[in-house]
């Protein structure tokens, strides 16, 4: 980029800050005075970190699939007989028991979710309901947003860990007489 040539006024007021101040080394240097030659290594093999040609607009390619969270109720895979789980998925196949977890807080409705799953497994039910809703529409006004439904989304990752996870054969979401959405059938292992 070419500046502008400073004025003769702006000339004159450098060259007094420059007599006014002393340089960080000695610019002029003595004959004798010679750098010694810095030692050569072998060269070291550069590896290619070019990235691919993007462009804007264009969609970033997706990673594996292993990157993403799912889940259990989203991409259901069927862990339970076939003809059962169709029977289950079309509203067919009716709960034994029924929890309802609306309006409980988290630290509320795990616990109370975690009794009555194992209660149920104990007292030889195989299918039952929870019903998690669907979350509250509210307005989105953070810069962050948020997505509804806290235990809808909670639910299922607690009936993938410990205990609940020994306890549970399949998690599929409910038929919508039965909840739809905001429901999840949770079918039970027998009891050992």
């Amino acid at each position: 980029m070419k500046g502008r040539r400073l004025t003769r006024e702006e000339r004159a007021l450098w060259q007094k800050v420059t007599d006014k101040t002393d340089p960080l080394h000695d610019i002029r240097r003595s004959a004798d005075a010679v750098d010694p030659p810095l030692p050569v290594a072998d060269p070291v093999p550069t590896p290619n970190l070019s990235l691919p040609l993007f462009r804007v607009g264009q969609d970033a390619p997706l990673r594996s699939s292993a990157s993403t969270v799912v889940s259990p109720v989203d991409a259901p895979r069927v862990t339970m007989d076939r003809k059962a789980f169709q029977k289950m998925k079309r509203g067919k196949l009716v709960p034994e028991a029924r929890l309802d977890l609306h309006g409980m807080t988290l630290a509320r409705a795990h616990p109370v979710l975690s009794q009555f799953i194992l209660s149920s497994r104990a007292s030889g039910k195989r299918l039952v309901l929870v019903i998690t809703g669907k979350g509250r529409d509210r307005p989105d006004d953070d810069p962050i947003p948020s997505p509804r439904g806290v235990l809808k989304r909670q639910v299922p990752q607690w009936l993938s860990m410990p205990p609940l996870r020994d306890a549970v054969l399949q998690v599929s979401e409910a038929h919508v007489s039965h909840g739809g959405g905001g429901a999840l059938y949770i079918y039970l292992r027998k009891p050992r």
